[in-house]
């Protein structure tokens, strides 16, 4: 193999493949970039146990002199190219299992790992492929992701939840302790279709999506998942099992509404948290929604003090008082991924799960499990 290829688009590349790159493994091959040269184009591979990232490089910038393939060191590669001056880069395999980097005035050369234990990723295409607009799709991500478990023994609740029926792809991610749920209108109708995406798979996709007007092309199989974008194919394993039914959570009427600006109560459950425990992640916060039109966020800790904030709603209070008590972390990480600047928490009772809903942001909905406290 020997190619020039431009450093700056080469390491525009590495950079999305790196998401991919094993840094803790079993196989020493998976720390290694896969490079294959054929034709006029450079393909790059990476891979660990949850997904795999193939970036094909053509045209400008790219000079092919030798077809050939080589498994590189990928931690050390990435930094060579970061750090080479000059616009053009050289690399050249060797004998002896080397490869040559040469740019400017640098010449360099660096242990090549063996080809031939790494792994054969195949990033198969579906012909009933589903298209999703990149911004859409970023949105259902950013909307969901962060409400699956972190905790491995239920793996499960690690991934989000995709049903597609008709028209409507629908997005859930469930810790057991909130919900978040995100419809979508597709531009075209598709069979029906569960699967369960891990949510570490789609916070690395969503850093590679970018915000434009194109298209991704989803592929699934029967236990992986193929996203299609730009030049870059993104393979993810999907997890196995029944995902649980959430849809008896979400409460049916709610007797008790409440519109906030969102940005004054995130403020107010702030500042109570402060104060809640030691460990502000863990911080229990209390509501109480008074008479007289005014909502009280508080909490207290005997060892270090009180806190106590009024919160006035956009509108008029719709129900009679109720007090409840909810974790800071959940209530903030809902609110936090609203578009809309006013927000509507939706109460059923003092222990029953609350809803809240946007109106900028439709058909989404975060739901927050009350705590129970003395």
């Amino acid at each position: 193999m020997r190619i020039q290829v431009n450093k700056d688009r080469l390491l525009y590349h590495l950079l999305i493949a790196q998401k991919a790159l094993s840094s803790k493994t079993p196989n020493p091959a998976l720390q290694g970039i896969k490079i294959d040269v054929e034709g006029k184009s450079l393909a790059i591979t990476t891979s660990n146990s949850d997904i795999s990232i193939k970036v094909l490089m053509e045209g400008n910038g790219l000079d092919v002199e030798k077809e050939g393939s080589v498994l590189v060191p990928g931690k050390y590669f990435i930094e060579i190219v970061r750090r080479l001056d000059g616009q053009m880069v050289s690399l050249t395999e060797g004998e002896d299992n080397l490869l040559r980097i040469e740019a400017d005035h640098s010449d360099i050369t660096l242990n090549l790992l063996d080809l031939e234990d790494y792994p054969n990723i195949v990033f198969k295409k579906q012909s009933g492929v589903v298209e999703v607009n990149v911004r859409t799709l970023k949105t259902i991500i950013r909307q969901t992701a962060f409400a699956t478990s972190t905790i491995e023994n239920r793996p499960i609740l690690t991934g989000v939840n995709f049903t597609i029926d008709g028209e409507q792809l629908t997005g859930i991610a469930t810790d057991s302790y909130g919900l978040s749920q995100k419809k979508i209108q597709l531009e075209n109708t598709y069979d029906p279709m569960n699967v369960i995406i891990p949510g570490k798979s789609l916070e690395e996709l969503m850093k590679i999506l970018e915000n434009n007007q194109e298209n991704v092309r989803i592929h699934f199989d029967q236990n992986r998942v193929l996203f299609e974008y730009d030049n870059v194919l993104f393979l993810s394993r999907l997890l196995e099992g029944n995902y649980p039914e959430t849809g008896k959570l979400i409460p049916e009427e709610y007797p008790v509404q409440i519109k906030f600006n969102k940005e004054q109560l995130i403020t107010a459950i702030e500042r109570a948290s402060l104060l809640s425990s030691r460990d502000g992640k863990n911080a229990i916060v209390k509501l109480d929604v008074r008479q007289d039109n005014v909502v009280e966020i508080s909490s207290n800790s005997p060892e270090i003090g009180r806190v106590l904030e009024e919160v006035h709603p956009v509108d008029e209070i719709v129900g009679s008082p109720l007090k409840i008590a909810f974790s800071s972390k959940y209530l903030l990480e809902a609110l936090r991924v609203f578009n809309s600047s006013e927000v509507i928490v939706k109460f059923t009772g003092e222990i029953r799960p609350f809803v809240i809903t946007g109106e900028y942001d439709e058909d989404m909905l975060q739901l927050v499990l009350p705590v129970k406290t003395d």
